[in-house]
C-alpha cells in the first residue's frame, strides 16, 4: 500500500503569532495550509517539515508549532533550515510524535533526514558526518527504497541569487545515488517554489513555502503573488513516486514588494 507524506516547508514562524514578514502573517498561513491539506486528504502516514521552521528562532515560536503539529496526531519529522536553531528544535520537538529523528522506516521505504545548515550562513553544505550517516543507512537497509530530505536544494533553480545558496557539495550527494539505486527521491525546501526534476535515477522535488513565494527565474531577490501551498508525496511499493502540489486560492495581496530580502 502506498505511503502518503505531507511535505510542508519554510514556515518562517515569528516570535509572536501576530508578527509579519514581508507583510505576511506567516503563522496564519502555516495554519491555513495545514487545514487545506487535511481538508483535501483524509490521512497521512507522515508529515515532513523541511526547514526554516522559524524565522528568528526562540522557544515560544517552536512551542506554538509543536502544539499545532501535535493536534494532527500524525508522526512529524522536522529538519533544520538556515534560519533555524537545531538545539532549540531538538529541545522542543522531542516527543514520540513530533521530533528531529534522522531515520525512519516505513513499510518498504526509509526516510533519511540530512542537515545542510551552515551556522551563520544562508547557503548549504553537507559535512562528512551527514554523508557517512546517509551511506550507513543505505548500506544497512539495501532492500528499502529511500527518500532523502534536506533543506537546501541540490539542483540549480536557474534563479541566480537562489543558486548561490545551493548545497556547495551537491555533486557528492548526487553521486551517492549512482552507488545506491534504492535511493529514489530527494526532497528539499528553501527555494519557496515548485521543482520536479529527474537527475539520473533519482527524482528531485522542491516545494512551495507555507508563507510567501520566490519568483522563478530571477537574477536577484524577487517575490511573487502565488499563494502558499504544500506537497503531497505518494511512495509506492515498487519504488515509484507520485506527487502533487496544492495551494490556497487567490493571490497574496499583502506582500511588501519593496523589500530587498528577508
Amino acid at each position: 500500500m502506498a505511503l502518503s507524506i505531507l511535505q510542508i516547508s519554510d514556515l518562517h514562524i515569528l516570535p509572536e503569532s501576530h508578527n509579519t514578514l514581508l507583510g505576511v502573517n506567516t503563522e496564519y498561513y502555516f495554519n491555513t495550509v495545514l487545514d487545506l491539506a487535511f481538508k483535501n486528504h483524509q490521512a497521512f502516514d507522515l508529515i515532513l517539515v523541511t526547514g526554516d521552521i522559524a524565522q528568528d528562532p526562540c522557544i515560544k515560536s517552536y512551542q506554538r508549532i509543536l502544539a499545532r503539529l501535535a493536534q494532527t496526531q500524525i508522526p512529524c519529522l522536522c529538519l533544520p533550515g538556515n534560519h533555524d536553531d537545531l538545539s532549540l528544535m531538538q529541545q522542543v520537538f522531542n516527543s514520540e510524535q513530533v521530533n528531529c529523528q534522522k531515520q525512519l522506516l516505513l513499510q518498504d521505504w526509509q526516510i533519511i533526514n540530512l542537515n545542510s545548515q551552515i551556522i551563520g550562513e544562508s547557503g548549504g553544505y553537507l559535512d562528512d558526518n551527514e554523508f557517512n550517516f546517509l551511506t550507513d543507512c543505505l548500506k544497512q537497509y539495501p532492500n528499502q527504497h529511500a527518500l532523502v530530505a534536506v533543506h537546501h536544494h541540490c539542483i540549480p533553480t536557474q534563479s541566480t541569487w537562489l543558486d548561490t545558496m545551493i548545497i556547495k557539495n551537491s555533486p557528492a550527494l548526487l553521486a551517492i545515488a549512482t552507488q545506491f539505486p534504492q535511493l529514489k527521491l530527494v526532497v528539499s525546501g528553501h527555494i519557496h517554489q515548485e521543482m520536479d526534476i529527474n537527475a539520473g535515477n533519482i527524482r528531485i522535488l522542491g516545494t512551495p513555502s507555507t508563507c510567501f513565494q520566490f519568483a522563478p527565474l530571477s537574477d536577484t531577490f524577487n517575490i511573487d503573488t502565488q499563494m502558499p501551498g504544500y506537497r503531497l508525496i505518494k511512495l509506492q511499493d515498487d519504488g515509484s513516486v507520485k506527487t502533487e502540489v496544492n495551494r490556497l486560492t487567490g493571490v497574496l495581496s499583502e506582500l511588501e514588494f519593496k523589500s530587498k530580502g528577508y
